[in-house]
């Protein structure tokens, strides 16, 4: 069906909704003269496409915000060595300020995240998920599989998705624990399976993290300096400086998405568009499911 541009619909309603309609176009007439009641219809056009004008400028949708280069991420697991997947860069609903100090980082496996520009990036995967970790330095391969290594300090940034249904349960399910009260249910489940004690599994957030719930399946945190919390349940190590991100539950089982962000004091403010893509990202991933 077509419909009638909105300058003849605002013309069309004033001629209907103004002053000729809603007051007696010959008492105007007999009082005011021609002159005004052209003024006064006037007038109410004016009111109206002024308020029209905002009605459709808060309904319109903000339009995407500025291209961010993608970066692709070898990766290393289960299957053996994974090259780095092609991509296109995306446009993204962030401040240009912030897109031209980012890039979008992936590997093949999971979910890709923002990074500042420039930096390492290479990916792990097995039955039980995968990570993404990025960092300034160099990454070592040997470092990530190693049992002994003791993690990541300084800037680094670190996506990791878990699988509720395989062995990586019991990393969701002490994630749940402590941030998804909701979702106890599920812990309850892994515990009678009497694979690892109910010790493993404590319930109720870290003492010093600080949480903001989006959803009853989304939370952000941030993690104080030198500070055991939801941060460091990843592969960086506390530091002088505080870790954020979120913690997002996925689909019926459910999985993990687990983001931890730590960026140098000159890179800090890009924190924020780097949760909030990610969160962005999974909301668009569920309803696509």
């Amino acid at each position: 069906m077509k419909t009638a541009p909105s300058n003849q619909i605002q013309g069309w309603t004033c001629y209907v909704a103004g002053a000729f309609d809603r007051i007696s176009g010959s008492f105007l007439f007999s009082l005011l003269g021609l002159g005004s009641v052209i003024l006064l219809a006037l007038a109410a056009c004016a009111q109206f496409s002024s308020s029209a004008q905002s009605i459709v400028a808060a309904a319109s949708p903000q339009k995407p915000g500025a291209h961010v280069p993608f970066v692709g991420c070898r990766a290393d697991g289960q299957g053996g060595p994974v090259d780095a997947p092609n991509g296109k860069s995306r446009v993204l609903p962030i401040a240009a300020e912030a897109a031209h100090r980012l890039a979008y980082y992936r590997a093949e496996q999971g979910f890709g995240v923002l990074a500042p520009r420039g930096w390492y990036c290479f990916g792990v995967y097995g039955s039980n998920g995968y990570a993404l970790y990025l960092s300034s330095q160099q990454i070592s391969t040997d470092n990530l599989f190693s049992t002994t290594w003791s993690g990541f300090a300084g800037p680094v940034i670190e996506i990791a998705g878990e699988s509720g249904e395989t062995s990586g349960r019991f990393g969701v399910a002490r994630t749940i624990a402590r941030v998804f009260p909701a979702h106890k249910a599920f812990v309850e489940k892994v515990i009678e399976e009497g694979t690892e004690p109910a010790s493993s599994f404590p319930f109720g957030p870290y003492p010093k993290d600080k949480l903001t719930y989006r959803s009853k399946e989304i939370v952000e945190y941030q993690t104080p300096a030198n500070t055991d919390g939801l941060g460091t349940n990843s592969r960086l190590k506390k530091d002088a400086s505080p870790i954020r991100g979120v913690a997002i539950l996925m689909g019926e089982t459910p999985d993990l998405l687990l983001l931890s962000v730590r960026l140098s004091p000159n890179l800090a403010d890009l924190t924020p568009a780097i949760v909030k893509q990610v969160e962005r990202d999974a909301v668009h991933a569920v309803d696509n499911r």
